[in-house]
């Protein structure tokens, strides 16, 4: 998404069903010319040394007025509420702890959707952003629930699609992280509009970063800065040297440019055939809904239920899914396909 309090739907990767075809993810990178090594010491759980938070902040302005009575994150995404997509894309990295940063007047309705998240074996917190401030302001709100973990920021109306994003693909990138070998990772998409983002300028090569712009009015290159993002703790520490900007919010992009001056920021470059995608404005929000419907409606497997995800991830045992089941309506299209599903997970 942009860079307001949040940013997006839950993007919603789900490794388990890759539907488009899927080029390698390119190498970390770090400033000048040095490139991370490749981590040989023993790996832990990525659940066990990352946290999660998602941006589901703000007024939902550019949806109105189909927000002026209920939560942007609420609203539909073809068959599910929108903030199932990046919730399900944190679970299929493997968090299971998650810190929900929203407005006074939504944080009731998403907590009466979600609860503490125990039905999918996973805990939610909640924490209130009472005005836009920017993105980053959820690493300060968020300080007590990072603590001196890595954390995973995703932006609400965020919708990532593909097999790149996913425990199995990204946890020698998060070992970096835990032998220090670099601070954060950027995920990079290539747009056809790349002024209305975080936009990274690379080497010919696109094997290293020259610069990274915010919202640039004469861009560098097609190279978006999407919105998810990994940081270590430090994020906390630099979130509270920089500087509001002119529009008196604490950006994104100086919190990744301190770990690119610092020679610690890693961009994951996401290829053709993965799709990022936002549901911001009414367009986007109808877009999303029909790359959703098209691709569910294909492959007779659902994106981002969140239900079938904490099955598949071990989160639950089939006892759990089963009573989840129970609380859709017999005739539900939903309630058919967990009832479909479930024989098909060992």
């Amino acid at each position: 998404m942009r860079t307001y309090p949040i940013s997006l739907p839950a993007a919603a990767v789900n490794s388990e069903f890759p539907a488009l075809p899927l080029l390698t993810m390119s190498n970390t990178l770090r400033c000048g010319a040095r490139e991370s090594a490749i981590s040989d010491l023993p790996q832990r759980d990525m659940g066990q040394v990352l946290k999660g938070i998602i941006l589901a902040g703000g007024n939902g302005t550019r949806l109105a007025p189909l927000t002026n009575t209920i939560s942007k994150q609420l609203l539909p995404v073809y068959d599910k509420p929108m903030i199932c997509y990046p919730l399900a894309t944190l679970m299929n990295l493997g968090i299971r702890e998650i810190l929900i940063i929203s407005t006074r007047q939504d944080i009731p309705n998403i907590k009466k959707f979600l609860g503490d998240g125990k039905d999918y074996g996973i805990v939610i917190s909640y924490a209130i952003q009472e005005e836009p401030r920017g993105i980053a302001e959820s690493f300060l709100i968020g300080e007590k629930f990072i603590g001196t973990s890595n954390v995973c920021l995703i932006l609400g109306d965020n919708i990532f699609y593909g097999a790149e994003i996913s425990q199995e693909n990204l946890q020698q990138k998060i070992s970096d992280l835990e032998t220090k070998k670099l601070g954060a990772f950027i995920f990079a998409y290539h747009v056809s509009d790349p002024e209305r983002y975080g936009v990274i300028e690379f080497n010919d090569n696109e094997e290293r970063i020259i610069s990274i712009e915010e919202k640039p009015k004469n861009p560098k290159s097609n190279w978006a800065v999407t919105g998810l993002y990994i940081y270590n703790s430090d994020v906390i520490e630099i979130t509270k040297k920089i500087k509001p900007s002119a529009r008196g919010e604490l950006e994104i992009t100086d919190v990744n440019n301190a770990y690119f001056k610092e020679c610690r920021l890693g961009v994951i470059n996401l290829k053709r055939g993965f799709a990022w995608l936002d549901a911001g404005t009414p367009d986007s929000l109808l877009e999303a809904s029909q790359f959703i419907h098209t691709i569910e409606k294909r492959q007779g497997l659902k994106i981002a239920c969140i239900e079938e995800m904490a099955l598949r991830k071990g989160f639950i045992d089939k006892a759990k899914f089963i009573s989840l089941i129970e609380k859709f309506k017999k005739g539900s299209p939903y309630r058919a396909y967990l009832e479909r599903i479930i024989d098909t997970v060992s």
